[in-house]
């Protein structure tokens, strides 16, 4: 980074365009910033099912499943994987949050975050943006993170906002089948709502907003800008019930935190807007008028 920083020149992953809005709000790149942190993932918790009695219920009725989402813990929650999840994605972000101070920026503007199987085992998180800084402004504790695009943060400095950095809201939810979900799924069932599906994904979603807005809340945001809402279904063999199926749902919700610095928009005011008549009699009478 100290070679960088004195080289006199500097690197970015800004189209043309991105450039130039960045550019009209006062800030300038400094440098393409990355961090990359590469897991094991052992232990993920969801080993056992908290629904595996279902439909094993008294003389009445069957008794029904319930899910699980990692927000609540609890027995056959997947929360160690998520945490794992968060350290691993703060890491990455952290570490070019740290190269980003290194290079004198402000913050980092489009930030990709990705996830993907490392060769030698494991798995990658990696974040990658570029480092901007407002010449003449003192540099900031810690540089704030944001996957806007450039236009997207120049319209946000432009009406009083500015980013106050990356959030995220993860949760998996896991539910067993029971005999409600197996009917309502069967050939010959009709048109029907599958509540326990229902129940599933809208529990996973719902957990993953709190988590989002617990992070927003941390980060001392008046609100968050979404670029990316992730759902991921899978199934496995319940690891509890022979021959039983759980549903699992992994639902990513990515996004910049963002607060008021201005209580007023910038006016744009509109040139006034000449009207010319086509009609050569209209514009004569026009002349007459005024005298010309």
């Amino acid at each position: 980074m100290a070679e960088i920083r004195g080289s006199g020149t500097w690197g970015s992953a800004l189209t043309t365009d991105e450039f130039a809005a960045i550019r009209s709000v006062g800030f300038e790149p400094v440098g393409q910033v990355l961090g990359a942190a590469v897991y094991n993932v052992g232990y993920t918790g969801g080993y056992g099912c908290p629904g595996a009695w279902a439909g094993y219920g008294g003389w009445a009725t069957p008794s029904l499943s319930v899910t699980q989402v990692s927000g609540q813990g609890g027995y056959g929650s997947f929360g160690a994987l998520v945490e794992t999840m968060y350290e691993a994605r703060r890491t990455a972000i952290g570490r070019m949050t740290a190269e980003c101070a290194a290079l004198g920026g402000h913050g980092v503007v489009g930030v990709l975050l990705t996830i993907g199987a490392f060769p030698a085992g494991g798995l990658e998180f990696k974040a990658i943006g570029t480092a901007v800084r407002a010449p003449g402004a003192p540099l900031p504790k810690t540089p704030f993170t944001s996957d806007l695009s450039g236009q997207d943060f120049a319209k946000l400095i432009m009406t009083g906002w500015a980013p106050a950095g990356l959030v995220l809201g993860i949760s998996i939810g896991a539910r067993h089948d029971d005999w409600l979900t197996t009917g309502q799924t069967r050939w010959g069932a009709g048109n029907a709502e599958v509540v326990g599906f229902t129940e599933l994904v809208n529990s996973a979603r719902h957990d993953a907003r709190v988590q989002l807005e617990r992070d927003v809340r941390a980060r001392g945001a008046d609100g968050v800008v979404i670029a990316d809402m992730n759902m991921r279904v899978r199934e496995r063999e319940c690891p509890s019930q022979q021959s039983g199926r759980d549903h699992i749902v992994e639902v990513t919700l990515i996004g910049t935190a963002i607060a008021r610095f201005a209580r007023k928009e910038r006016q744009h005011v509109a040139p006034s807007l000449p009207i010319l008549s086509l009609d050569p009699q209209r514009r004569q009478a026009a002349r007459v008028r005024l005298g010309r």
